[in-house]
């Protein structure tokens, strides 16, 4: 295998734990609202299988995607690059609850 094979490898698992990170937190607000993939759906004017496309991981999950969602949800989306083996905010202070859909800072529209 070559050098470009393997970080392309690299970069298709990185992405699918990614995808994994944002639907796992995408379905503990969506719980935490009370709300189901129906709800979100509606929220979203998109078909109910759409969002279960989004919510399989599988999807290639854009910005646009994650920013639909957050909408549709009332809630902010934040993207974090930190070292790896850097302790998150929540696990320096003890938290064990995953954040909701993180912000990057930006409001969300009313």
């Amino acid at each position: 295998m070559g050098i470009f094979a393997r970080d392309e490898s690299r970069a298709t698992l990185a992405a699918s734990r990614i995808a994994r990170q944002a639907t796992a937190s995408l379905a503990g607000l969506l719980a935490g609202q009370g709300k189901t993939r129906s709800d979100l759906a509606a929220a979203m004017g998109v078909s109910p299988g759409r969002v279960s496309q989004i919510m399989s991981g599988d999807a290639n999950l854009t910005v646009r995607t994650l920013a639909a969602v957050a909408e549709a949800l009332d809630a902010d989306v934040q993207i974090t690059f930190r070292a790896r083996g850097a302790a998150s905010d929540a696990e320096a202070c003890g938290s064990t609850g995953s954040p909701a859909v993180r912000s990057s800072g930006l409001p969300a529209h009313h």
